[in-house]
């Protein structure tokens, strides 16, 4: 598996676990690998729809801000099957 085919996954797994969340903005955020484990560990960020209701009542008061979720999944090398989704913080929203 290489790293084009680990984001590939990721993405896909995402999207249908996600589905019923109907879940936008969709983009990779990191991707490393770990050679002792043979794991990939690919950050996927997204938005939700409430969390652009919430943007848009924020913005009369900032500038627009953007919220998004961030979740890794570890996938394995060498099955290429996802073995864990967690919640990743990668900081404050971004301003537009």
């Amino acid at each position: 598996m290489d790293v084009k085919d680990a984001v590939r996954t990721a993405k896909e797994y995402l999207t249908d676990l996600y589905v019923e969340e109907e879940i936008v903005n969709v983009g990779l955020e990191e991707v490393r690998y770990d050679d002792e484990a043979d794991k990939w560990y690919v950050t996927i960020g997204f938005s939700r729809p409430w969390d652009q209701r919430i943007a848009m009542m924020v913005r009369s008061h900032q500038a627009g801000l953007i919220e998004r979720s961030y979740k890794e999944l570890c996938i394995d090398d060498i099955t290429e099957e996802v073995e864990s989704l967690t919640t990743r913080s990668l900081g404050s929203p971004q301003t537009v």
